[in-house]
């Protein structure tokens, strides 16, 4: 582990930001996308559960497997709405994947984050953004709304990038647009099977988990093992207290499986 970190890279989804349910968000948006489809069922809700979400979990599949994100209209018209007419979704393909973003709940970022990320940067650190989700829109929005553009100089999405983690050039994307070298760099994620096999295979120089949930054991392997993590995201000030300076004193090491 490198403690001359100067470049701090985080994940959105379960590690930025959390999601919170609300059903009648939730259902709004699933009757969104149904009308966007020129879909009519007298129960949104199931339609959506029934057609939309199952054919997500194959598109998923493939992403993972071929670690790319498809463009919002092959999305739509290859994958969730290959049945409609197509002129019909390519025009609304925008609209319905940001749609499809809402059905999974409203997302905030976590507590303590927006103050964690504040003082890194006063700390000397430059921070960025690797995240992989759909859709071009919501994160350019949620950055502008909660002010947290200007402290993150990089925003590599794989809905931009049409890259996945863990394949490594994300990260190198990230890097590039920075001016770092990855033995500079730290990567702070929540899955282990992508966030931290994908920097550690593009050799950060370090990698931290956030565990926000203990009751959950973590799966530890060799390739996946990260140098550290925290509980609750404000810890990684304990690590970070100075530009370039970690505080190895204070790791929380992933040994214990909790």
């Amino acid at each position: 582990m490198n403690t001359d970190i100067r470049y701090i890279f985080f994940d959105l989804g379960g590690t930025f930001r959390v999601i919170r349910e609300d059903p009648a968000y939730l259902a709004a948006a699933k009757t969104k996308i149904m009308e966007l489809c020129g879909v009519q069922e007298e129960d949104p809700c199931a339609w959506f559960d029934r057609v939309i979400d199952k054919r997500y979990d194959q598109y998923r599949a493939w992403a993972l497997k071929f670690m790319c994100e498809a463009p919002e209209e092959v999305l739509w018209t290859r994958w969730l709405a290959y049945d409609r007419p197509r002129d019909l979704i390519l025009k609304n393909a925008a609209e319905l994947t940001y749609q499809y973003r809402q059905t999974k709940g409203i997302r905030t970022v976590v507590d303590g984050g927006a103050e964690t990320v504040k003082e890194l940067c006063a700390r000397g650190y430059t921070l960025g953004i690797i995240s992989d989700l759909v859709g071009r829109r919501e994160v350019d929005e949620w950055l502008d709304a909660d002010g947290l553009r200007p402290y993150f100089k990089t925003v590599q999405q794989s809905s931009i990038t049409y890259v996945r983690k863990p394949g490594p050039a994300i990260y190198y994307y990230a890097m590039e647009e920075v001016g770092a070298q990855a033995e500079n760099c730290c990567f702070v994620g929540d899955n282990l099977n992508r966030d931290i096999i994908g920097a550690k295979a593009c050799a950060f120089g370090m990698t931290v988990t956030v565990q926000y949930d203990r009751s959950k054991p973590l799966k530890l392997t060799e390739e996946n093992m990260p140098d550290a993590k925290v509980y609750t995201f404000p810890q990684l000030l304990d690590l970070f207290p100075a530009r370039g300076q970690v505080d190895t004193g204070k790791l929380i090491l992933p040994t214990d499986g909790q």
